[in-house]
């Protein structure tokens, strides 16, 4: 685990990271939370119709999924991951402290939603938040498949979270 780059992963990273890894393991993110915060208007919806995608807000704790990769792949994995998170600068990358499963505390690379981004909505009502879940799709795909492999990934990890899984059970399957 010594010189392990980590990454770690919180929505749709746990269930497609989309590049090669070491080892991964269940973790825990301290002082942020995971939200349906961010206006999505290219991988779940467009400007049009925009989606709404989970961002990593401030306050509270997040379980998610680290991913352990060599430290001579770190150029490459980082470059996919900001060319797939950072396309529309909603997201900042930064290295903070996780801690994993197996009990040590190491840094990870984390994408937090920035506030002051147009897209950052916050708390939308919750007829809003199924209005865009329903209608949304982009070029990743509908924004209501994007919100029910969250919730059944977060599921097959031991991880409930209530507001999700109420949204995806009103949201239907689209």
């Amino acid at each position: 685990m010594a010189g392990t780059i980590w990454v770690f992963a919180y929505g749709s990273l746990m269930w497609r990271p989309g590049f090669a890894y070491e080892s991964s393991e269940p973790a825990l993110l301290e002082g942020y939370h995971r939200a349906l915060c961010v206006s999505s208007y290219v991988h779940r919806g467009t400007r049009q119709r925009p989606g709404l995608v989970l961002g990593l807000d401030r306050g509270g704790r997040c379980r998610g999924r680290a991913f352990g990769i060599a430290p001579v792949r770190e150029p490459e994995v980082l470059t996919y991951l900001d060319e797939r998170e950072l396309v529309t600068d909603v997201y900042q990358r930064r290295r903070l402290p996780v801690t994993l499963a197996s009990g040590p505390t190491v840094e990870a690379w984390c994408y937090l939603v920035r506030r002051d981004h147009e897209q950052y909505v916050g708390h939308l009502p919750e007829a809003e938040r199924l209005r865009r879940i329903r209608q949304a799709s982009g070029i990743s795909g509908p924004c209501a498949e994007y919100l029910h492999n969250t919730v059944a990934h977060l599921r097959t990890m031991g991880i409930r979270e209530a507001e999700l899984e109420r949204l995806a059970l009103l949201a239907g399957r689209g």
